[in-house]
């Protein structure tokens, strides 16, 4: 494809994504500039931070460094999952509370991390800001289906039912079947993954926006000033998630069972047991496998971050790589994220959600194999340029998995437990290369070999889910 139809695809979904944030008189629009003060409030943090990088000390000063940041991202989530998973689930307006708490939370801790930057304060601060933060992007997830259903219910009466699907179907999934099924006619409401592509795209643009004020801050008034700028940033995160609508409660019928609206789809050819589906919400193995190929490509992710910062740095000590070859890479894995955004809608309206996960892992396998071949540090953009493209691809279609099969009034603590999982293989796959000294070209066969494993075990994985253990019990249950 040229390179001219790529900006064209760019512009189009930039354009949707824009006019989403534009139009504030919808649900969806509204959860979209929640989506930008949030994510640019968490780049000026960054920013405000970035002195403590460990490409200002050794080597090996900075492993003990990288170690306990490592740990300090996983920690988040072992309050998220826990124990605020399932508040986001609990009532009604919670979601919507959550999203608030978040942002103001935030917008309070800001002034006291510019007043105690030099202090040891400034670890706990830290790490309360990294908590409040996951919660968010886990509230995120639960957030889409509900206000597309508010949106749509805004903007017309619901169509008629389709023949060959259940009314439970058609109310669960949100969409027509010509939107969630590859080959169907098109639909005038687009699918999960076109959704969370657009949010994830709003999300990296308003993160080069906010560095365009956040840098000249930094250099004149320093990490403090960054941080009151910051508190602005997340003041108005806050005003806005106050105005995201809440939709009504869930019922049930009176002996506690889910109303059929609520009761995920499964499978054609298979009974459903609401016992058993509310032991274990997640029980669609369609999403358990789609957690397990998205998390490996977490994990590849994690790995290729860290390897090339240690990788180069042992280079940068024999040859004289610059910190440049880093921030070359770098800008390949913003622009391979940019361009998986753009792929996203357009692979979707010719394939499963399934597929494009299957497809991402098979781009590391072969992006990784050329680059291992190349050998050189300019072949390193190349692997980051794929990595990018498939964690895009990855990311939103496994986020639309979960939308469309796990129930609605679950979703939060979901994306709780498995935003926990994918960060646990990402923290695995950092720690290998801080761990062990792999060459460059070593960590480039071991990206590549676990792209192409992962590709396998999800392959062989999905083509055996129909004598799998969950449609079985669904069976004998029946």
């Amino acid at each position: 494809m040229a390179v001219g139809d790529r900006v064209d695809q760019f512009r189009a979904l930039a354009r949707q994504a824009i006019a989403d944030l534009f139009d504030q008189r919808t649900p969806f629009g509204r959860l979209a500039l929640v989506q930008v003060l949030m994510l640019a409030g968490d780049t000026l943090v960054t920013i405000s931070l970035a002195d403590s990088l460990f490409f200002s000390i050794s080597p090996h000063e900075a492993k003990s460094k990288v170690l306990l940041y490592l740990l300090l991202t996983l920690a988040p989530f072992a309050v998220v999952s826990p124990l605020l998973g399932p508040l986001i689930d609990r009532s009604k307006g919670a979601r919507r509370a959550t999203a608030v708490a978040s942002a103001v939370g935030r917008a309070v801790l800001c002034p006291f991390m510019a007043m105690d930057i030099h202090s040891l304060l400034l670890f706990p601060e830290a790490f309360l800001i990294l908590v409040l933060s996951k919660l968010y992007l886990v509230t995120r997830g639960a957030l889409v289906p509900e206000m597309m259903s508010l949106t749509r219910a805004a903007a017309a009466p619901p169509p008629p039912a389709d023949p060959g699907s259940s009314p439970a179907e058609a109310t669960l999934t949100g969409f027509d079947r010509s939107a969630n099924t590859p080959g169907g006619d098109p639909a005038p409401t687009p699918g999960y993954a076109a959704l969370n592509a657009r949010l994830t795209l709003l999300g990296t643009l308003a993160g080069f926006a906010a560095a365009i004020p956040g840098i000249p801050i930094l250099r004149l008034a320093h990490a403090p000033g960054v941080l009151i700028f910051d508190t602005i940033v997340f003041v108005a995160a806050a005003a806005a998630a106050v105005r995201l609508p809440v939709s009504r409660p869930h019922r049930t019928h009176p002996r506690g069972e889910p109303e059929p609206s609520r009761v995920r789809r499964v499978p054609e050819g298979h009974d459903f047991d609401p016992d058993l589906a509310s032991l274990q919400p997640v029980a669609e193995p369609q999403v358990l496998m789609g957690l397990t190929a998205n998390s490996i490509l977490r994990g590849i992710a994690g790995f290729f971050v860290f390897m090339l910062a240690f990788g180069l740095r042992r280079y940068n000590h024999g040859h004289g790589a610059s910190l440049f070859w880093y921030g070359f890479a770098l800008g390949g894995s913003g622009v391979g994220s940019i361009l998986g955004l753009m792929l996203v809608p357009r692979l979707r309206r010719r394939f499963a959600e399934q597929q494009i996960l299957l497809g991402a892992l098979w781009v590391v396998a072969v992006v990784g194999s050329v680059t291992a071949l190349l050998g050189n540090l300019p072949a390193q953009a190349l692997l980051a340029l794929g990595i990018g493209v498939s964690g895009s691809l990855g990311q939103p279609s496994f986020d639309a998995l979960t939308q469309r099969f796990v129930p609605e009034d679950q979703q939060g603590r979901v994306f709780a437990r498995f935003a926990t999982r994918q960060q646990l293989v990402w923290v695995v796959g950092a720690l290998v290369p801080v761990v062990i000294a792999l060459p460059l070209a070593a960590g480039d066969v071991v990206a590549a070999a676990a792209g192409a494993v992962g590709g396998l075990v999800y392959l062989t994985g999905r083509r055996a889910l129909p004598t799998r253990a969950v449609p079985r019990q669904f069976r004998q249950r029946g």
